[in-house]
Protein backbone atom coordinates (compact mmCIF):
# COMPACT_ATOMS: atom_id res chain seq x y z
CA UNK A 1 0.00 0.00 0.00
CA UNK A 2 1.57 3.60 -0.83
CA UNK A 3 0.43 5.44 1.69
CA UNK A 4 2.94 2.92 4.08
CA UNK A 5 5.91 4.13 2.80
CA UNK A 6 4.63 7.64 2.84
CA UNK A 7 3.84 7.04 6.64
CA UNK A 8 7.56 5.42 7.14
CA UNK A 9 9.03 8.14 5.60
CA UNK A 10 7.32 10.81 7.39
CA UNK A 11 7.95 9.47 11.02
CA UNK A 12 11.83 9.19 10.38
CA UNK A 13 12.44 12.12 11.26
CA UNK A 14 10.82 11.96 14.68
CA UNK A 15 12.35 8.73 15.47
CA UNK A 16 15.62 9.66 14.37
CA UNK A 17 15.57 12.83 16.47
CA UNK A 18 13.61 11.89 19.34
CA UNK A 19 14.74 8.90 19.93
CA UNK A 20 18.17 8.27 19.16
CA UNK A 21 19.14 6.06 21.52
CA UNK A 22 16.73 3.70 18.67
CA UNK A 23 18.49 4.92 15.48
CA UNK A 24 21.79 5.81 14.21
CA UNK A 25 20.71 9.07 12.42
CA UNK A 26 22.41 11.72 14.22
CA UNK A 27 20.78 15.45 15.39
CA UNK A 28 23.21 16.66 13.01
CA UNK A 29 22.12 14.84 9.93
CA UNK A 30 18.69 15.62 10.61
CA UNK A 31 19.25 19.45 11.07
CA UNK A 32 21.05 19.40 7.21
CA UNK A 33 17.88 17.40 6.04
CA UNK A 34 15.81 19.89 7.46
CA UNK A 35 16.71 23.29 7.42
CA UNK A 36 15.93 26.37 9.22
CA UNK A 37 18.39 28.60 7.71
CA UNK A 38 17.41 31.38 6.05
CA UNK A 39 17.88 30.47 2.54
CA UNK A 40 15.70 33.75 0.29
CA UNK A 41 16.37 36.80 0.79
CA UNK A 42 13.19 38.49 1.37
CA UNK A 43 13.06 41.58 0.37
CA UNK A 44 14.26 40.69 -3.40
CA UNK A 45 11.15 40.46 -6.11
CA UNK A 46 10.70 36.96 -6.59
CA UNK A 47 8.99 34.82 -9.22
CA UNK A 48 7.97 31.08 -9.13
CA UNK A 49 7.14 29.72 -12.50
CA UNK A 50 7.57 26.99 -14.91
CA UNK A 51 5.86 24.43 -12.81
CA UNK A 52 2.45 23.02 -11.44
CA UNK A 53 1.11 26.36 -9.30
CA UNK A 54 -2.22 25.03 -8.09
CA UNK A 55 -3.77 28.15 -6.28
CA UNK A 56 -6.90 26.27 -4.65
CA UNK A 57 -8.53 29.84 -6.13
CA UNK A 58 -11.66 28.52 -7.79
CA UNK A 59 -11.82 31.89 -9.76
CA UNK A 60 -8.28 30.74 -11.22
CA UNK A 61 -7.26 27.52 -10.21
CA UNK A 62 -4.35 27.35 -12.00
CA UNK A 63 -1.77 30.05 -12.98
CA UNK A 64 1.94 29.95 -15.00
CA UNK A 65 4.00 32.47 -12.48
CA UNK A 66 3.40 34.38 -9.19
CA UNK A 67 5.34 36.90 -8.16
CA UNK A 68 6.52 37.65 -4.01
CA UNK A 69 8.29 40.32 -2.24
CA UNK A 70 8.88 41.36 1.03
CA UNK A 71 7.16 37.91 2.54
CA UNK A 72 3.35 38.40 0.27
CA UNK A 73 2.28 37.82 -2.75
CA UNK A 74 2.13 40.55 -5.63
CA UNK A 75 0.89 39.29 -8.83
CA UNK A 76 -0.30 36.02 -10.26
CA UNK A 77 -0.99 35.58 -13.58
CA UNK A 78 1.04 33.85 -16.98
CA UNK A 79 4.88 35.03 -16.69
CA UNK A 80 4.29 37.54 -19.17
CA UNK A 81 1.79 39.48 -17.23
CA UNK A 82 3.55 39.24 -14.08
CA UNK A 83 7.15 40.24 -16.11
CA UNK A 84 5.70 43.30 -17.03
CA UNK A 85 3.68 44.21 -13.99
CA UNK A 86 7.44 43.75 -11.90
CA UNK A 87 9.53 45.42 -14.12
CA UNK A 88 11.23 42.33 -15.38
CA UNK A 89 14.04 42.61 -12.84
CA UNK A 90 13.70 39.64 -10.51
CA UNK A 91 14.98 36.81 -8.98
CA UNK A 92 13.42 33.63 -11.09
CA UNK A 93 12.55 30.51 -9.41
CA UNK A 94 12.57 27.76 -11.99
CA UNK A 95 10.03 25.18 -10.68
CA UNK A 96 10.98 22.60 -13.54
CA UNK A 97 7.71 20.91 -13.68
CA UNK A 98 7.33 20.40 -9.94
CA UNK A 99 3.90 21.77 -8.06
CA UNK A 100 3.69 24.36 -6.36
CA UNK A 101 0.19 25.48 -3.69
CA UNK A 102 -0.32 27.25 -0.41
CA UNK A 103 1.71 25.89 2.48
CA UNK A 104 -0.34 23.34 4.26
CA UNK A 105 -2.55 24.75 7.34
CA UNK A 106 -2.61 21.95 10.74
CA UNK A 107 -6.50 22.74 10.95
CA UNK A 108 -5.62 20.32 14.51
CA UNK A 109 -2.81 19.44 16.47
CA UNK A 110 -0.87 19.65 19.66
CA UNK A 111 2.82 20.51 18.50
CA UNK A 112 3.53 22.05 22.40
CA UNK A 113 2.58 18.26 23.39
CA UNK A 114 4.93 16.93 21.43
CA UNK A 115 7.74 18.57 23.83
CA UNK A 116 6.46 16.09 27.01
CA UNK A 117 7.06 12.75 24.33
CA UNK A 118 9.95 14.19 22.50
CA UNK A 119 12.73 11.46 23.75
CA UNK A 120 10.34 9.35 25.50
CA UNK A 121 10.53 5.57 23.68
CA UNK A 122 8.17 5.32 20.66
CA UNK A 123 5.40 2.57 21.71
CA UNK A 124 3.47 2.62 18.73
CA UNK A 125 2.40 -0.34 16.47
CA UNK A 126 3.50 -0.92 12.59
CA UNK A 127 3.88 1.31 10.37
CA UNK A 128 4.86 4.05 12.84
CA UNK A 129 7.00 1.94 15.16
CA UNK A 130 7.69 -1.82 16.42
CA UNK A 131 5.21 -2.53 18.91
CA UNK A 132 3.14 -5.46 18.74
CA UNK A 133 2.32 -7.03 21.81
CA UNK A 134 2.74 -6.61 25.82
CA UNK A 135 5.78 -7.95 26.00
CA UNK A 136 7.26 -5.85 23.37
CA UNK A 137 6.60 -2.99 25.56
CA UNK A 138 7.80 -3.95 28.66
CA UNK A 139 10.96 -5.27 26.95
CA UNK A 140 11.23 -1.57 25.45
CA UNK A 141 10.21 0.13 28.30
CA UNK A 142 13.03 -1.98 30.04
CA UNK A 143 15.51 -1.26 27.42
CA UNK A 144 15.21 2.75 28.02
CA UNK A 145 15.82 2.41 31.70
CA UNK A 146 18.83 1.41 31.10
CA UNK A 147 19.62 2.98 27.85
CA UNK A 148 19.05 6.55 29.71
CA UNK A 149 20.43 4.70 32.94
CA UNK A 150 17.19 5.97 34.61
CA UNK A 151 18.29 5.37 38.57
CA UNK A 152 15.85 3.40 40.88
CA UNK A 153 13.27 5.59 42.61
CA UNK A 154 12.53 7.71 39.39
CA UNK A 155 9.68 7.71 36.73
CA UNK A 156 9.99 6.08 33.57
CA UNK A 157 7.38 7.33 30.73
CA UNK A 158 6.60 6.12 27.87
CA UNK A 159 3.87 7.08 24.76
CA UNK A 160 1.62 5.43 21.76
CA UNK A 161 0.57 1.86 23.09
CA UNK A 162 -2.57 0.94 21.30
CA UNK A 163 -4.41 -1.76 22.58
CA UNK A 164 -6.40 -2.47 19.44
CA UNK A 165 -2.68 -3.50 17.91
CA UNK A 166 -1.36 -5.12 20.32
CA UNK A 167 -1.63 -9.21 20.11
CA UNK A 168 -3.58 -9.12 23.13
CA UNK A 169 -5.80 -6.23 22.27
CA UNK A 170 -6.45 -5.12 25.93
CA UNK A 171 -4.84 -2.53 27.23
CA UNK A 172 -1.46 -3.34 29.36
CA UNK A 173 -2.09 -3.46 33.49
CA UNK A 174 -0.46 -2.23 36.37
CA UNK A 175 0.81 -5.94 36.86
CA UNK A 176 1.95 -5.85 33.46
CA UNK A 177 3.76 -2.67 33.78
CA UNK A 178 5.20 -4.18 37.10
CA UNK A 179 7.18 -6.45 35.20
CA UNK A 180 9.16 -3.50 33.49
CA UNK A 181 10.87 -2.51 36.74
CA UNK A 182 9.85 -2.77 40.77
CA UNK A 183 12.08 -0.33 41.19
CA UNK A 184 10.61 2.86 39.13
CA UNK A 185 7.53 4.35 38.66
CA UNK A 186 6.16 3.06 34.92
CA UNK A 187 3.60 5.00 33.36
CA UNK A 188 2.62 4.56 29.18
CA UNK A 189 0.56 6.78 27.56
CA UNK A 190 -2.14 5.70 25.04
CA UNK A 191 -1.98 6.83 21.27
CA UNK A 192 -4.81 8.69 21.76
CA UNK A 193 -3.82 10.76 24.60
CA UNK A 194 -7.08 9.81 26.30
CA UNK A 195 -5.67 6.63 28.36
CA UNK A 196 -3.08 5.52 30.03
CA UNK A 197 -1.58 2.51 32.42
CA UNK A 198 0.51 2.75 35.26
CA UNK A 199 3.02 0.42 37.23
CA UNK A 200 2.34 -0.28 41.22
CA UNK A 201 4.86 2.48 42.10
CA UNK A 202 3.40 4.96 39.66
CA UNK A 203 -0.63 4.44 41.16
CA UNK A 204 0.87 4.82 44.54
CA UNK A 205 3.24 7.86 43.53
CA UNK A 206 0.08 9.97 42.59
CA UNK A 207 -2.09 9.14 44.69
CA UNK A 208 -4.36 6.85 42.46
CA UNK A 209 -4.90 4.03 44.90
CA UNK A 210 -7.61 1.97 46.92
CA UNK A 211 -10.70 4.19 47.89
CA UNK A 212 -9.47 7.51 46.19
CA UNK A 213 -12.05 9.27 44.70
CA UNK A 214 -11.86 9.57 40.44
CA UNK A 215 -10.72 13.32 39.67
CA UNK A 216 -13.25 15.00 37.73
CA UNK A 217 -13.92 13.88 34.10
CA UNK A 218 -11.53 11.04 34.54
CA UNK A 219 -11.85 7.31 35.09
CA UNK A 220 -9.66 5.42 37.66
CA UNK A 221 -10.26 2.01 36.50
CA UNK A 222 -10.61 -0.87 39.40
CA UNK A 223 -11.32 -4.48 39.74
CA UNK A 224 -13.88 -6.23 41.34
CA UNK A 225 -12.56 -5.09 44.76
CA UNK A 226 -12.13 -1.68 44.02
CA UNK A 227 -7.92 -2.36 43.49
CA UNK A 228 -7.19 0.18 41.17
CA UNK A 229 -5.96 -1.75 37.54
CA UNK A 230 -3.28 0.99 36.23
CA UNK A 231 -5.84 1.84 33.18
CA UNK A 232 -6.31 5.75 33.75
CA UNK A 233 -9.56 7.28 31.46
CA UNK A 234 -9.76 11.14 30.33
CA UNK A 235 -9.05 13.57 33.04
CA UNK A 236 -7.24 10.70 35.48
CA UNK A 237 -4.54 10.82 32.39
CA UNK A 238 -3.56 14.31 33.45
CA UNK A 239 -2.49 12.76 37.01
CA UNK A 240 0.93 11.18 35.46
CA UNK A 241 1.94 14.69 34.39
CA UNK A 242 4.35 15.63 37.98
CA UNK A 243 5.65 12.27 36.99
CA UNK A 244 7.85 13.13 33.75
CA UNK A 245 11.18 14.58 34.33
CA UNK A 246 11.40 18.61 34.15
CA UNK A 247 13.80 19.90 30.97
CA UNK A 248 15.69 23.11 31.06
CA UNK A 249 15.47 26.25 29.40
CA UNK A 250 18.33 25.28 26.42
CA UNK A 251 16.39 21.68 26.11
CA UNK A 252 13.20 23.18 25.84
CA UNK A 253 14.48 25.53 22.98
CA UNK A 254 16.55 22.77 20.75
CA UNK A 255 13.87 20.21 21.20
CA UNK A 256 11.16 22.44 20.16
CA UNK A 257 13.28 23.93 17.36
CA UNK A 258 13.68 20.13 15.62
CA UNK A 259 9.89 19.64 16.41
CA UNK A 260 9.37 22.82 13.99
CA UNK A 261 11.37 21.49 11.42
CA UNK A 262 9.79 17.92 11.69
CA UNK A 263 5.95 19.74 10.59
CA UNK A 264 7.62 21.88 8.31
CA UNK A 265 8.95 19.01 6.25
CA UNK A 266 5.96 17.93 5.79
CA UNK A 267 4.59 21.11 4.75
CA UNK A 268 3.00 22.79 7.38
CA UNK A 269 3.29 26.32 7.53
CA UNK A 270 0.47 27.09 10.03
CA UNK A 271 0.34 24.51 13.56
CA UNK A 272 -1.69 24.40 15.69
CA UNK A 273 -1.30 23.66 19.44
CA UNK A 274 -5.29 22.45 21.16
CA UNK A 275 -5.65 22.28 24.99
CA UNK A 276 -2.46 24.55 25.64
CA UNK A 277 -1.36 24.04 29.02
CA UNK A 278 -0.30 27.02 30.84
CA UNK A 279 3.92 26.24 30.75
CA UNK A 280 3.33 25.52 27.13
CA UNK A 281 1.78 29.16 26.12
CA UNK A 282 4.68 30.67 28.40
CA UNK A 283 7.37 28.21 26.38
CA UNK A 284 5.54 29.59 23.22
CA UNK A 285 5.10 32.94 23.82
CA UNK A 286 8.94 32.49 25.22
CA UNK A 287 9.62 31.37 21.41
CA UNK A 288 7.84 34.28 19.88
CA UNK A 289 9.56 36.61 21.67
CA UNK A 290 13.02 35.56 21.24
CA UNK A 291 11.84 35.57 17.02
CA UNK A 292 12.18 31.20 17.13
CA UNK A 293 9.03 30.54 15.22
CA UNK A 294 9.78 29.44 12.01
CA UNK A 295 5.99 29.02 11.05
CA UNK A 296 2.55 29.76 12.48
CA UNK A 297 1.45 28.79 15.51
CA UNK A 298 -2.29 29.04 16.88
CA UNK A 299 -2.44 28.55 20.26
CA UNK A 300 -6.39 27.24 21.94
CA UNK A 301 -5.67 26.88 25.72
CA UNK A 302 -7.51 24.71 27.64
CA UNK A 303 -10.94 25.59 29.05
CA UNK A 304 -9.93 24.78 32.61
CA UNK A 305 -7.24 27.30 32.72
CA UNK A 306 -9.09 30.29 31.26
CA UNK A 307 -9.60 32.51 34.34
CA UNK A 308 -5.69 32.17 34.65
CA UNK A 309 -4.80 32.45 30.97
CA UNK A 310 -7.57 35.09 29.51
CA UNK A 311 -6.34 38.23 31.14
CA UNK A 312 -6.31 41.50 30.18
CA UNK A 313 -2.84 41.05 29.08
CA UNK A 314 -3.51 38.60 26.37
CA UNK A 315 -4.15 40.05 23.21
CA UNK A 316 -6.59 37.34 21.37
CA UNK A 317 -6.91 36.85 17.57
CA UNK A 318 -3.99 38.51 17.09
CA UNK A 319 -0.45 36.94 15.32
CA UNK A 320 2.52 38.86 17.81
CA UNK A 321 5.69 36.85 15.55
CA UNK A 322 3.85 33.99 14.50
CA UNK A 323 1.98 33.35 17.09
CA UNK A 324 -1.54 34.01 17.98
CA UNK A 325 -3.33 33.00 21.00
CA UNK A 326 -7.67 32.11 19.12
CA UNK A 327 -9.84 30.78 21.45
CA UNK A 328 -10.61 28.01 24.11
CA UNK A 329 -10.47 24.60 23.44
CA UNK A 330 -12.73 21.82 25.72
CA UNK A 331 -12.87 18.30 25.90
CA UNK A 332 -16.32 17.25 25.84
CA UNK A 333 -15.45 13.36 25.59
CA UNK A 334 -13.08 10.47 24.87
CA UNK A 335 -11.56 8.41 22.00
CA UNK A 336 -13.56 5.96 20.13
CA UNK A 337 -10.73 3.44 19.60
CA UNK A 338 -10.14 3.69 23.64
CA UNK A 339 -13.96 3.33 23.36
CA UNK A 340 -14.24 6.48 26.07
CA UNK A 341 -16.07 8.75 23.32
CA UNK A 342 -20.07 9.23 24.19
CA UNK A 343 -22.33 7.55 21.75
CA UNK A 344 -26.10 7.41 21.02
CA UNK A 345 -25.98 3.39 21.06
CA UNK A 346 -23.26 1.07 22.61
CA UNK A 347 -20.10 -0.35 21.36
CA UNK A 348 -19.91 -3.31 19.23
CA UNK A 349 -17.62 -4.68 21.53
CA UNK A 350 -17.96 -3.09 25.24
CA UNK A 351 -14.45 -2.74 27.30
CA UNK A 352 -13.85 -5.09 30.32
CA UNK A 353 -15.53 -4.56 33.02
CA UNK A 354 -18.09 -2.44 31.07
CA UNK A 355 -22.23 -3.29 30.68
CA UNK A 356 -23.22 -4.14 27.16
CA UNK A 357 -25.29 -1.15 27.13
CA UNK A 358 -22.23 0.99 28.03
CA UNK A 359 -22.07 3.88 25.47
CA UNK A 360 -18.67 5.96 27.04
CA UNK A 361 -19.48 8.83 28.78
CA UNK A 362 -18.83 12.93 28.38
CA UNK A 363 -16.29 14.56 30.21
CA UNK A 364 -18.58 17.66 31.76
CA UNK A 365 -22.68 17.86 31.60
CA UNK A 366 -25.18 19.68 29.36
CA UNK A 367 -25.17 22.85 31.75
CA UNK A 368 -21.86 22.63 32.25
CA UNK A 369 -20.54 22.70 28.18
CA UNK A 370 -23.97 25.43 27.87
CA UNK A 371 -22.12 27.98 30.49
CA UNK A 372 -18.96 27.42 28.22
CA UNK A 373 -20.35 28.08 25.11
CA UNK A 374 -22.55 30.53 26.63
CA UNK A 375 -19.19 32.38 28.06
CA UNK A 376 -17.43 32.35 25.16
CA UNK A 377 -20.35 34.11 22.65
CA UNK A 378 -20.21 36.78 25.39
CA UNK A 379 -16.45 37.46 24.96
CA UNK A 380 -16.22 37.37 21.61
CA UNK A 381 -13.45 34.21 21.31
CA UNK A 382 -13.40 31.10 19.10
CA UNK A 383 -14.45 27.82 20.94
CA UNK A 384 -13.30 24.46 19.49
CA UNK A 385 -14.45 21.66 21.27
CA UNK A 386 -13.46 17.82 20.76
CA UNK A 387 -16.44 15.96 19.93
CA UNK A 388 -15.74 11.79 19.04
CA UNK A 389 -19.16 10.45 19.94
CA UNK A 390 -22.50 11.37 18.10
CA UNK A 391 -23.90 11.92 21.55
CA UNK A 392 -21.40 14.53 22.62
CA UNK A 393 -22.10 16.08 19.28
CA UNK A 394 -25.87 16.38 20.24
CA UNK A 395 -24.72 17.99 23.41
CA UNK A 396 -22.28 20.65 21.69
CA UNK A 397 -24.39 21.28 19.15
CA UNK A 398 -27.62 22.05 21.47
CA UNK A 399 -25.13 24.33 23.50
CA UNK A 400 -24.54 25.92 20.18
CA UNK A 401 -28.19 26.32 19.83
CA UNK A 402 -28.78 27.37 22.70
CA UNK A 403 -26.43 30.45 22.58
CA UNK A 404 -27.73 31.96 19.66
CA UNK A 405 -30.74 32.13 20.86
CA UNK A 406 -29.60 34.09 24.02
CA UNK A 407 -26.77 36.10 22.22
CA UNK A 408 -27.04 36.00 18.46
CA UNK A 409 -25.87 33.96 16.39
CA UNK A 410 -22.72 36.03 15.05
CA UNK A 411 -19.60 35.23 13.10
CA UNK A 412 -18.24 32.99 15.64
CA UNK A 413 -17.12 29.75 13.75
CA UNK A 414 -17.54 27.39 16.51
CA UNK A 415 -15.24 23.52 15.70
CA UNK A 416 -16.10 20.37 16.31
CA UNK A 417 -13.11 18.99 16.24
CA UNK A 418 -13.00 15.12 15.50
CA UNK A 419 -16.56 14.99 14.78
CA UNK A 420 -15.99 10.85 14.27
CA UNK A 421 -19.13 9.36 14.64
CA UNK A 422 -21.56 12.42 13.49
CA UNK A 423 -25.08 11.54 11.96
CA UNK A 424 -26.20 13.19 8.46
CA UNK A 425 -28.76 15.56 10.59
CA UNK A 426 -26.03 16.60 12.80
CA UNK A 427 -23.93 17.68 9.62
CA UNK A 428 -26.87 19.85 8.16
CA UNK A 429 -27.54 20.95 11.88
CA UNK A 430 -23.99 22.34 12.05
CA UNK A 431 -24.74 23.51 8.34
CA UNK A 432 -28.14 26.01 9.98
CA UNK A 433 -25.64 26.51 12.78
CA UNK A 434 -22.23 27.56 11.32
CA UNK A 435 -20.28 25.11 13.11
CA UNK A 436 -17.18 23.79 11.07
CA UNK A 437 -16.44 19.90 11.45
CA UNK A 438 -12.78 18.89 12.00
CA UNK A 439 -12.45 15.50 10.84
CA UNK A 440 -9.40 13.07 11.67
CA UNK A 441 -10.05 11.27 8.54
CA UNK A 442 -6.69 9.77 9.04
CA UNK A 443 -8.62 7.48 11.59
CA UNK A 444 -10.00 5.26 8.56
CA UNK A 445 -6.35 4.35 7.48
CA UNK A 446 -5.20 4.02 11.06
CA UNK A 447 -8.23 2.59 13.11
CA UNK A 448 -10.78 1.36 10.20
CA UNK A 449 -10.76 -2.15 10.80
CA UNK A 450 -10.57 -1.70 14.43
CA UNK A 451 -13.84 0.71 14.26
CA UNK A 452 -15.49 -2.04 11.72
CA UNK A 453 -14.48 -5.34 14.15
CA UNK A 454 -14.54 -3.94 17.72
CA UNK A 455 -15.44 -0.14 17.78
CA UNK A 456 -18.46 0.41 15.92
CA UNK A 457 -19.62 -1.99 13.49
CA UNK A 458 -19.21 -1.99 9.62
CA UNK A 459 -22.29 0.74 9.34
CA UNK A 460 -21.42 3.22 11.77
CA UNK A 461 -17.66 2.66 11.31
CA UNK A 462 -18.44 3.18 7.00
CA UNK A 463 -19.91 6.73 8.30
CA UNK A 464 -16.96 8.00 10.54
CA UNK A 465 -15.29 11.25 9.07
CA UNK A 466 -18.24 11.56 6.93
CA UNK A 467 -17.05 14.17 4.06
CA UNK A 468 -19.38 13.61 1.72
CA UNK A 469 -22.53 14.63 4.33
CA UNK A 470 -20.35 17.71 4.92
CA UNK A 471 -19.88 18.57 1.20
CA UNK A 472 -23.40 17.92 0.29
CA UNK A 473 -24.85 19.82 3.25
CA UNK A 474 -22.30 23.05 1.87
CA UNK A 475 -20.29 22.56 5.16
CA UNK A 476 -16.71 24.27 5.03
CA UNK A 477 -14.80 21.25 6.53
CA UNK A 478 -11.29 20.38 7.39
CA UNK A 479 -9.09 17.28 8.22
CA UNK A 480 -6.15 16.82 10.70
CA UNK A 481 -4.21 14.39 11.73
CA UNK A 482 -4.36 14.74 15.76
CA UNK A 483 -0.25 15.00 15.97
CA UNK A 484 1.25 13.35 18.03
CA UNK A 485 -1.65 11.11 17.45
CA UNK A 486 -0.31 10.01 14.42
CA UNK A 487 2.51 12.04 12.40
CA UNK A 488 1.92 15.13 11.21
CA UNK A 489 2.41 14.14 6.99
CA UNK A 490 -0.22 15.99 5.47
CA UNK A 491 -0.19 14.12 1.91
CA UNK A 492 -1.28 10.45 3.68
CA UNK A 493 -4.34 12.32 5.54
CA UNK A 494 -5.53 13.43 1.88
CA UNK A 495 -4.67 10.13 0.84
CA UNK A 496 -6.77 8.77 3.40
CA UNK A 497 -9.69 11.39 2.41
CA UNK A 498 -9.72 10.33 -0.93
CA UNK A 499 -8.83 6.55 -0.60
CA UNK A 500 -10.50 5.28 2.69
CA UNK A 501 -8.27 2.16 2.62
CA UNK A 502 -7.58 0.92 6.08
CA UNK A 503 -4.57 -1.05 7.20
CA UNK A 504 -5.87 -4.02 5.67
CA UNK A 505 -6.72 -2.59 2.59
CA UNK A 506 -10.20 -2.64 2.87
CA UNK A 507 -12.31 0.04 1.38
CA UNK A 508 -14.50 1.74 4.60
CA UNK A 509 -16.89 3.82 3.45
CA UNK A 510 -16.81 4.44 -0.33
CA UNK A 511 -19.74 6.71 -0.63
CA UNK A 512 -17.27 9.19 1.68
CA UNK A 513 -14.15 9.36 -0.54
CA UNK A 514 -14.00 12.78 -1.90
CA UNK A 515 -12.35 14.36 -5.04
CA UNK A 516 -8.86 15.36 -4.63
CA UNK A 517 -9.07 19.19 -4.46
CA UNK A 518 -11.67 19.02 -1.85
CA UNK A 519 -9.37 17.55 0.48
CA UNK A 520 -6.89 19.80 -0.63
CA UNK A 521 -9.23 22.68 -0.13
CA UNK A 522 -9.48 21.28 3.77
CA UNK A 523 -6.13 21.85 4.33
CA UNK A 524 -5.48 24.85 3.14
CA UNK A 525 -8.49 27.76 2.15
CA UNK A 526 -10.85 25.62 4.78
CA UNK A 527 -8.57 25.90 7.20
CA UNK A 528 -7.43 29.44 6.76
CA UNK A 529 -11.53 30.13 7.26
CA UNK A 530 -11.69 27.93 10.18
CA UNK A 531 -8.89 30.13 11.56
CA UNK A 532 -10.43 33.64 10.47
CA UNK A 533 -7.53 34.14 8.39
CA UNK A 534 -8.99 32.84 4.81
CA UNK A 535 -8.17 36.80 3.24
CA UNK A 536 -4.57 36.09 4.23
CA UNK A 537 -3.72 32.29 3.87
CA UNK A 538 -5.02 28.81 2.04
CA UNK A 539 -4.74 29.80 -1.37
CA UNK A 540 -2.22 31.98 -4.05
CA UNK A 541 -3.81 35.32 -4.31
CA UNK A 542 -2.22 38.95 -4.73
CA UNK A 543 -1.77 40.12 -1.46
CA UNK A 544 -2.25 36.87 0.94
CA UNK A 545 1.01 35.79 2.52
CA UNK A 546 3.58 33.47 0.16
CA UNK A 547 3.54 30.80 2.18
CA UNK A 548 4.25 27.67 -0.21
CA UNK A 549 4.75 24.58 -0.64
CA UNK A 550 6.44 22.37 -3.00
CA UNK A 551 5.75 19.10 -4.04
CA UNK A 552 7.35 16.31 -6.35
CA UNK A 553 4.11 15.65 -8.19
CA UNK A 554 0.93 17.39 -8.91
CA UNK A 555 -1.89 15.90 -6.47
CA UNK A 556 -4.03 15.95 -9.67
CA UNK A 557 -2.60 14.44 -12.02
CA UNK A 558 -1.20 11.31 -10.31
CA UNK A 559 -3.16 8.27 -8.97
CA UNK A 560 -4.99 8.58 -5.67
CA UNK A 561 -3.84 5.71 -4.69
CA UNK A 562 0.05 7.50 -5.20
CA UNK A 563 -0.73 10.61 -3.02
CA UNK A 564 0.49 9.36 0.11
CA UNK A 565 4.24 8.85 -2.33
CA UNK A 566 4.53 12.34 -3.63
CA UNK A 567 7.38 13.88 -1.36
CA UNK A 568 7.61 17.28 -0.04
CA UNK A 569 10.64 19.14 -1.78
CA UNK A 570 10.31 22.47 -0.17
CA UNK A 571 8.19 24.54 2.36
CA UNK A 572 8.27 28.68 2.64
CA UNK A 573 7.28 30.55 4.97
CA UNK A 574 6.32 34.24 3.84
CA UNK A 575 9.25 34.02 1.48
CA UNK A 576 11.46 32.22 3.86
CA UNK A 577 12.62 28.62 2.49
CA UNK A 578 12.28 26.73 6.25
CA UNK A 579 12.48 23.27 4.94
CA UNK A 580 14.13 22.05 1.79
CA UNK A 581 14.95 18.08 0.90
Amino acid sequence: MSVLKSIIKSVSILIAVSLANLSSATTAEIKGAVSSERIADVSELTIYTNGHILTINDAKPSVEAVAVKDGRILIVGTLKEVKEKTGGKAVIVDLDGKTMMPGFIDAHGHIADYLMFWGLPNLTSPPVSDVQSINDLVVKMQRYIETEQITAGNAAIGFGYDDSMLEERRHPTRQDLDRVSSEHAVCIIHISGHLASCNTLALNAIGFVAGVVNPKGGVIVRDHKGVPTGILEEQAVYGILPLLKPKGPDQIREEFTEIQRYFASTGITTAQDGATLPRSLVMLQQAAKRDELLIDVVSYPKWSFYEDVFTDALEVGRYEKHLKVAGVKVVLDGSPQGKTAYLSEPYKLAPAGKSEDYRGYPIMSQAEINDWVGKMFVSKVQIQTHCNGDACADMFLNAISRAQKIHGKGDHRPVMIHAQTVRQEQIERMAELGVIPSFFSSHTFFWGDWHRDSVLGLERASHISPLSWAHKAGVKYTIHNDTPVVPPDILPLVWSSVNRLTRTGSVLGQEHRVPVMDALKAVTINAAYQYFEEHTKGSIEAGKLADFVILSNNPLMVDPLAIGDIEVLETIKEGVTVYRR
